[in-house]
């Protein structure tokens, strides 16, 4: 795979749009965790939603802000993205999603979390519930993303709106990651690795099974980004 001037505009823009989602969720409830009584815990589900709609909106036309390797696989396995790209992408959002904890860790005390997200229930129900949050939120992203009948300026709102939801009721549950960068990072930093499959499948399987899924009820034809890769 060559790495063009455009591909490396785009993976910059997932790694800033990944970083700043990190950053800013995980690193609120770092704060919350150092700082106690200084962030109340029902605003990071809001904090998450709004950074991802921002980072939409800030590098949606230039990348197609994915920043997420889940909705990255999806949208290749439905056709709405070349595949020779996924590597790239990938390592943009997960290095994105390392250095926002780095940069996080070095910024703030010393603390035993870095939000990791961690289920509260059995381990087959996490999962689970991962793949159903990510399957609504994957299902927006598809509707607003892909198909041209959609109100195309809503699409940051509609997908951070999704995150927030599902934030909200997932978040006590799973910790609602819906991001395997998201999940990963974090992780590593609290050695929580034991669970982390949960966070790095799920997501996956539920992205894939919205994108399917919406392609299906839709009737339309593979993506004009597909054609223009079977030309090269």
């Amino acid at each position: 795979m060559r790495l063009d001037q455009s591909l490396f505009s785009k993976m910059t823009a997932e790694f800033i749009g990944t970083f700043a989602i990190v950053f800013s969720g995980c690193g609120a409830i770092m704060v919350a965790e150092r700082f106690p009584g200084s962030l109340n815990a029902v605003a990071i589900p809001a904090i998450f939603g709004l950074i991802v709609t921002a980072m939409i909106y800030a590098v949606g036309h230039i990348s197609g802000a994915h920043l997420n390797p889940a909705v990255t696989a999806a949208f290749a396995v439905a056709r709405h993205f070349p595949v020779r790209q996924i590597p790239a992408y990938w390592l943009a959002q997960i290095l994105g999603a390392l250095a926002a904890t780095g940069m996080s860790t070095l910024l703030l005390p010393a603390g035993a979390g870095y939000g990791a997200a961690i289920p509260h229930v059995l381990v087959m129900q996490a999962f689970g519930w991962e793949i159903m949050m990510t399957f609504f939120l994957m299902f927006v992203v598809s509707a607003v993303a892909t198909d041209t009948r959609a109100v195309g300026t809503m699409a940051g709102a509609a997908v951070g709106a999704s995150v927030t939801v599902c934030a909200y009721i997932g978040g006590p549950i799973t910790g609602a990651a819906l991001n395997p960068a998201r999940a990963l990072a974090p992780a590593l930093a609290e050695g929580r690795t034991d669970v982390l499959w949960i966070y790095l499948l799920g997501p996956t399987i539920g992205a894939i099974i919205a994108a399917k899924l919406y392609e299906w009820i839709r009737c339309h034809a593979p993506s004009e980004a597909i054609k223009e890769e079977t030309k090269t």
